[in-house]
């Protein structure tokens, strides 16, 4: 987990065209989804996190969005992930 106040702007470019990040969350809200979400795009940095996978996102805690993963959040909200 990478928390966007603690990485610089041309570090975090870098990573996500190397596909080193590919999912961004909300630290309080414990919610991730994709770097292209709407939701996403309007939380506050200090609150922002990246992740590598879903699998490292549900193991710091985090819940799948429900506006960009509507299948994934349907799964968790149905206790099958």
């Amino acid at each position: 987990m990478i928390e966007h106040n603690k990485i610089s702007d041309s570090d975090l470019r870098i990573k996500i065209k190397n596909s080193e990040i590919c999912f961004g969350g909300n630290r309080k809200l414990k919610i991730y989804g994709t770097l292209k979400c709407s939701s996403g795009k309007r939380m506050k940095r200090e609150n922002r996190v990246f992740f590598l996978s879903e699998n490292e996102a549900r193991q710091n805690g985090f819940r799948p969005c429900g506006h960009c993963m509507k299948t994934e959040y349907q799964n968790w909200k149905n206790g099958l992930i």
